[in-house]
């Protein structure tokens, strides 16, 4: 058996049972070798020491009751009737009049206020998968709706910057975990071409007790499968040394400030305590689950409380104590952190005052080189919604991959498409000074400016679609409410100035259909509506 089959046939053993639990304040940590951003990351270590963040919520967040649109609030409350949180009680943004956060969010209004947040309104993809696990897949492994991918967006470019892994590792340059994830199983992130590229670790006895490494039990290397043994040894030494260098970080911090008692806190005190010890990590995974929100979302008496209102207490109330524990410690200019969940929730609530599986759902970044501000507009919501409304996307999810990969890890434009398979558009997340450089990525904030336009509208059979392009790839596509790419009529390249087509509409239901404008940085949707 060669070692690429062997290692896809016994994957549980070297990246889900290798375990070394209770490796920091009795919390279980498991490290990975390698990373799908770190790989990223560790293109750029030599000239940077910054790290990645990343929070998954689980189970599909509802974005459109986190991140509030004041400035649509009519068609919002409409929509929500037993759900909406009273527009009274909505955290204001600082510089901001239509958009807000939910009460329950103040960690986070604070940190918005204090410039170091931003906002990314109505990520997804198009034609968006509404079952957990695969949406789950395609926000992990960077893959198109349609397409499953065997590595993660992160496996494929640690693949290409540690070609011989795991051998030499660790070493001088590499001496710690690439990356590591704290309280899961290994994600499909981290998976390369010819193997998982990370290793979880939870505890050094039970892990050479797995492999039988004593002396007395060691089976020779002459055998048939001495090579696939001999490979199972070596990161059997890898875990070792990983766990010291975890140890040996986490003794040099022996304070740290306070942090509230949930889950997700417990988790980033200890991303703090090993980023503030000098651990050369670049890339951290943590989580949070409970998001599916079909029934109950809020009480009934107060919709600014419930289950959803508790889970968001957490993530802000978590991150803020994170941040603020990074600033206290002198390591907060090292980190940026991103929250992501696998779909967000429809427009329209259900008669069981919850919502259920959606497609587009903002994204929060945060960090001390963040850029400050809310992304895109507020999301195009119907002046009556029925329950199969999709917030339309406004960016794609690997548009965010891009521009952090770019802009906080430095990485080379050239080699973005080798990692993400497509040049992505990038936006304005992260200062130029965090790389050295302005990275040329134009603002998206222009307030009142109609990129894209249709006349008639309504109308019968077809539609003129007007639109003002900067110049450079322009793109215009078509998706209908459950957020299914209908057509691109436009995707090529444009000299600056304004275009007309016709967009046929012939053959297609009645209803509404959304046209998303994309130029550079700039993303703009445009509601049309078919009628008889």
């Amino acid at each position: 058996m060669r070692r690429r089959e062997f290692l896809k046939h016994t994957a549980k053993v070297t990246a889900a049972s290798v375990a070394i639990p209770a490796v920091i304040d009795g919390y279980p940590v498991k490290a990975f070798a390698n990373s799908p951003l770190l790989s990223a990351l560790q293109g750029a270590a030599t000239d940077n020491d910054h790290v990645l963040v990343m929070i998954q919520l689980f189970g599909g967040n509802d974005g459109l009751n986190m991140v509030v649109p004041l400035d649509v609030y009519g068609k919002y409350q409409a929509a929500r009737t037993n759900i909406a949180i009273p527009e009274g009680k909505v955290l204001p943004l600082q510089g901001n009049i239509k958009t807000g956060l939910h009460p329950a969010m103040k960690g986070i209004q604070e940190l918005y206020d204090d410039g170091k947040v931003c906002i990314i309104q109505s990520v997804s993809y198009p034609s968006p998968d509404y079952s957990h696990f695969r949406a789950t897949d395609i926000w992990l492994t960077g893959a198109d709706s349609d397409k499953v991918l065997s590595t993660g967006w992160g496996g494929r470019y640690l693949a290409e910057e540690y070609p011989n892994f795991p051998e030499g590792f660790p070493n001088t340059e590499a001496p710690d975990p690439l990356a590591i994830q704290i309280g899961s199983l290994v994600s499909p992130m981290f998976q390369g071409p010819a193997a998982s590229m990370g290793v979880a670790i939870s505890s050094a006895t039970d892990f050479y007790d797995l492999i039988g490494e004593a002396p007395t039990n060691d089976p020779p290397l002459d055998k048939h499968w001495g090579v696939e043994l001999k490979y199972i040894r070596l990161i059997a030494k890898q875990c070792d040394k990983y766990i010291d260098s975890i140890k040996l970080a986490a003794s040099k911090v022996t304070r740290q400030g306070a942090y509230p008692d949930t889950n997700l806190a417990n988790q980033l005190k200890i991303v703090a305590r090993l980023v503030a010890g000098g651990l050369k990590t670049r890339m951290y995974m943590v989580s949070l689950g409970n998001f599916d929100s079909h029934a109950n979302q809020t009480e009934a008496g107060d919709t600014t409380k419930g289950f959803h209102a508790d889970l968001l207490d957490q993530v802000s109330g978590a991150i803020k104590a994170f941040m603020d524990d990074l600033t206290q410690l002198k390591a907060s200019k090292r980190v940026v952190g991103m929250t992501f969940s696998e779909f967000g929730r429809r427009i329209r609530s259900n008669g069981s005052m919850g919502t259920d599986h959606g497609a587009a759902a903002p994204v929060i970044v945060f960090g001390d080189y963040v850029l400050q501000g809310v992304l895109g507009n507020s999301p195009t919501l119907p002046d009556t919604s029925t329950v199969a409304d999709n917030i339309a996307m406004q960016y794609d999810f690997r548009s965010v991959y891009a521009s952090l990969l770019e802009q906080w890890f430095c990485v080379k434009q050239e080699e973005l498409e080798n990692v993400l398979m497509k040049d992505y558009q990038r936006l304005p997340i992260v200062s130029g000074i965090a790389c050295g450089l302005i990275t040329a990525v134009p603002d998206v904030r222009d307030a009142g400016i109609n990129y894209i336009t249709n006349y008639p509208n309504p109308f019968v059979e077809k539609t003129y679609i007007k639109y003002t392009t900067k110049g450079g790839h322009t793109m215009i596509q078509i998706f209908d409410t459950t957020g299914r790419l209908v057509t691109v009529p436009v995707s090529k390249v444009h000299v600056a100035g304004d275009y007309t087509i016709s967009f046929d509409a012939e053959g297609l239901p009645n209803g509404i259909y959304y046209a998303r404008f994309q130029n550079g940085s700039i993303s703009q949707v445009r509601t049309m509506m078919k009628v008889r």
